[in-house]
């Protein structure tokens, strides 16, 4: 009975552990960013380029954790954005600005989330000024994180 403890104290700090090599991180944080008009001759057109802080640009490519409000945008296709604010308040419908937002690239399938629902998402935090296709915000490799 006492190794059988030990194994599962063991295996329950490497989960703990794990979670707290993401450095937690909020949108007060993210919202250090500033949006200065660029124009793109290949696209014949003036574009909003985010020009982020050093704090923020001290996060490129580092795990986070993140608290935010899940955005379905492809369900079936497993496509969500985490937002700082509910869906009728969020960047697509109630005037937030883009540093509010973050795209989410699974690593694996993730399960069924439903609009609005808050959770705690770690990942690998990717700053994007060069895709207009893209959020500026994209967590890699990001998971569902219970708190």
């Amino acid at each position: 009975m006492k190794k059988l403890t030990i194994i599962i104290f063991f295996i329950l700090s490497q989960d703990l552990i794990a979670q707290q090599a993401a450095r937690i991180i909020d949108w007060k944080l993210l919202s250090k960013v500033e949006f200065v008009d660029r124009y793109f001759e290949d696209f014949e057109a003036w574009y909003l380029v985010p020009e982020f802080s050093m704090e923020v640009k001290a996060l490129k490519d580092q795990e986070v954790l993140i608290k935010g409000y899940m955005i379905p945008l492809d369900v079936d296709g497993g496509e969500y954005a985490l937002s700082a604010y509910p869906f009728s308040a969020c960047f697509f419908c109630g005037g937030a600005g883009p540093e509010s937002v973050i795209a989410l690239k699974f690593k694996e399938s993730p399960r069924r989330f439903e609009t609005d629902e808050v959770v705690f998402i770690k990942g690998r935090l990717r700053l994007n000024s060069d895709d207009f296709e893209q959020f500026n915000y994209i967590l890699e490799a990001c998971e569902a994180v219970d708190r």
